[in-house]
């Protein structure tokens, strides 16, 4: 994902239009507020709007429209934090409100879109946040000054309240509001220096925190209506399969079912709650016709992945004259596999509809509200603006909520049905109906002189999901994302040159936590273990030998290999008697991580990971426990998928189904995992995916220091590496 310099994350027009009175009071856009668990209530209906950020009502409540959506990765806590520091007020006197569809406004910087995800909240937003914060608070200095008769400068504020010291006079915001919204706002605001932060930079608590405790949070799939029904659904179970006939007999006499809508590529039953509806699914007898995938099978997906990296790549980076100086064979060559993955979030796919009067309003919980709007009235064949969206928090997104699938599907089912209808989709439906992440195929080349690196190759071969999400982003057969982490890279590696083969089949690909760095860094990580092995020295110094140019990967690096003791054995194990120590760095979301992963290898082939050491500079923070947070669940996250994670196909269908089969990490499984921090004042990167990314290569280096055997198709194959194999 681009990385935006806070330097030019300035406020354009439109987030300032309120100074002409075009966002006046009594103007808040009506949405339904169910964040009650960030202390969210419907704003007052009087007060001022500052921008399209900030309202303060007359009790000096202020409330935040926050653009981002929270998910899980603590964006409430931290661009409010952003605004009431700006503001100069307590963080307990801000609301924070999700935002409604409105590309306008809360378009994100990155994508353009009003989106949430790629790491790209905290680096896009902190820096208008501040200014928006810093802007309306301005106005209400100088509307104090203009009631009062004296100069702006002769004010100052603290905790909502603007004072004149020299005559002791005070305001609270709430009392000024009205007459600052009548204010035009300046062109440019000053910023408040960090030595004087309150908020910024401090571990202050989640404000989202206590309603999840105690289970007043109101996620999508919590959604409840008067006169309701419930739905669950199944889709043909091979790709792009049509449904063919069903007896719905047997499930129309399952009590509490009342309805079955039958649509030419899914069927839904309908039912008093989500039970009913589904044991009136397991009563349908359904015949599908399969189509042209019926064949798709895994092995046929890799050898074409594998067939189509072999082709010549549209160039991304290209240094010097790389392919002249890897002629020969006296070079290093390897290639790496990365399988399909689902996302898995625990609140599974889920949307609320109802259908009435021309339009329909929507509930659920979505990285994309304005792409939920489009994608329900282009279901209906109706104008987006009659379509409302009532956005939710989000049990887990990794990505599958930037998809709206599930929105579009429920809306072509409420469209049959009379009243609101929740659609609910199983565990099972979930794990084999999403859109998963891309197969990438690896491919490294490089040649070695004195320890160094002085050509190198990179091709990156898979589909493109940059295509279809954000078609503007895709120029000249370049996917950014999935050359990202490959195109521009931490070491020095003389000349080179890296390419993107777009190589798309039947199986449809979304981003997924860690998006395209996942395949590229783990590639890069784990080509670097090989070198160094191959040349007899030590990964962490063949490492460093790379990086004498470049402080902030050495920093990481460096500060990994000392909390982790790199040199000295990887401790003794119950779980298995060969024990390895891998190391790996990222440099992607503006963000730098170094890793180190101690494992136990059984002689079965099990593989344990007991302890994980990751060291970041992910240059200014905003919130250290969020930072330590984020880093800690990208790295679960990134774990499961190395030990466990795959989705595969045989005739054209997936064979995983649920957690059984489509394990994730399980909280014993899950090692200690230290977080250490370079203190940096660098631009803000993003965290949520890095963690993700820099595990994997990390682990499975460890596993190539316990076993000597590199595995270059993950997840990592037990029988290759059980003992004697």
């Amino acid at each position: 994902m681009p990385h935006v310099p806070e330097a030019v994350s300035s406020l354009s027009r439109r987030t300032m239009l309120q100074g002409g009175g075009v966002l006046a009071a009594g103007l808040l856009i009506g949405i339904e507020l169910p964040w009650s668990a960030a202390g969210a209530s419907e704003p007052a209906p009087t007060g001022k709007r500052f921008n399209a950020f900030i309202h303060i009502a007359p009790d000096d409540k202020v409330t935040f429209t926050l653009p981002a959506v929270e998910m899980g990765q603590g964006v409430f806590t931290s661009q409010t934090q952003c605004i009431a520091e700006e503001l100069d007020v307590a963080l307990a006197a801000v609301i924070a409100a999700q935002a409604p569809p409105d590309q306008a406004n809360y378009g994100s910087p990155v994508f353009i879109v009003q989106a949430t995800g790629g790491s790209t909240t905290t680096m896009a937003w902190s820096g208008p946040l501040r200014k928006a914060g810093a802007t309306a608070r301005a106005m209400l200095v100088e509307a104090a000054a203009q009631r009062w008769h004296v100069d702006a400068a002769s004010l100052s504020t603290e905790n909502g309240i603007v004072t004149h010291k020299a005559s002791g006079r005070s305001l609270r915001y709430g009392e000024v509001a009205d007459a600052a919204s009548r204010l035009s706002p300046p062109s440019e605001v000053k910023l408040k220096d960090p030595a004087q932060f309150r908020l910024i930079g401090k571990p202050v608590h989640r404000i989202d925190t206590p309603d999840k405790v105690i289970g007043k949070t109101v996620y999508g799939i919590d959604t409840m209506l008067p006169g309701m029904k419930f739905a669950t659904l199944m889709a043909s179970p091979v790709l792009g399969g049509k449904l063919g006939s069903v007896d719905q007999s047997k499930t129309l006499a399952v009590p509490g079912v009342s309805q079955v809508v039958v649509l030419d590529d899914l069927i839904a039953v309908i039912g008093d709650n989500t039970w009913s509806a589904m044991q009136g699914l397991n009563a349908l007898t359904i015949e599908w016709r399969p189509g042209e995938n019926a064949s798709v099978d895994q092995t046929q997906l890799w050898q074409e992945l594998e067939k189509a990296s072999l082709g010549k790549g549209v160039v991304a980076k290209k240094e010097g004259d790389a392919p002249a100086k890897l002629q020969d064979d006296s070079l290093f060559e390897a290639s790496y596999e990365l399988p399909y993955l689902a996302h898995a979030p625990m609140e599974m796919t889920n949307c609320t509809v109802h259908v009435h009067n021309g339009g329909c309003e929507v509930w659920t919980g979505t990285q994309v509200p304005g792409y939920a709007q489009a994608g329900a009235a282009q279901a209906l064949g109706i104008p987006p603006e009659k379509v409302t969206i009532n956005n939710h928090m989000i049990g887990g997104g990794f990505g599958r909520r930037l998809e709206v699938d599930g929105v579009v599907k429920a809306t072509r089912i409420a469209a049959h049905v009379e009243g609101p209808v929740k659609v609910i989709w199983s565990r099972e439906e979930d794990i084999r109906q999403q859109l998963y992440r891309p197969l990438y195929h690896e491919r490294l080349k490089a040649r070695i002189e004195d320890g160094r690196i002085a050509a190198w190759h990179h091709r990156v071969t898979g589909g493109s999901v940059m295509a279809r999400w954000l078609p503007p982003a895709f120029k000249d057969g370049i996917d950014i994302d999935a050359v990202d982490g490959a195109a521009e890279i931490p070491y020095a590696v003389g000349d080179r040159l890296v390419e993107y083969i777009r190589h798309e089949s039947a199986v449809p690909v979304a981003f997924w936590r860690g998006v395209g760095p996942n395949g590229s860094i783990f590639a890069i990580e784990c080509f670097m273990d090989l070198m160094a092995v191959k040349t007899d020295i030590d990964p962490l110094d063949f490492r460093r030998k790379q990086l004498e140019k470049n402080a902030r990967a050495l920093g990481v690096l460096n500060l990994a290999a000392d909390k982790a003791g790199w040199g000295t054995p990887a401790p003794a194990s119950p779980f298995g008697a060969r024990r390895g120590r891998g190391i790996a760095i990222m440099n992607a979301f503006g963000s730098y991580l170094a890793a180190i992963a101690d494992v136990a290898v059984s002689d079965e082939g099990d593989v344990r990971v007991t302890r994980l050491i990751i060291a970041a500079d992910v240059g200014k923070v905003v919130n250290p426990n969020i930072l330590e947070a984020q880093i800690q669940g990208g790295a679960i996250f990134g774990l499961s998928a190395v030990l466990f994670g795959k989705i595969s196909f045989a005739g054209g269908q997936v064979e995983q189904s649920n957690f059984h089969d489509y394990r994730v990490l399980r909280i014993d499984e899950t090692p200690v995992i230290e977080v250490h921090v370079v203190p940096s004042n660098e631009n803000m990167g993003g965290i949520g995916e890095p963690g993700t990314v820099v595990v994997q290569p990390a682990v499975a280096n460890a596993v190539f220091a316990a076993t000597g055997v590199q595995l270059t198709r993950m997840p990592i194959d037990r029988a290759l590496i059980a003992k004697g194999a």
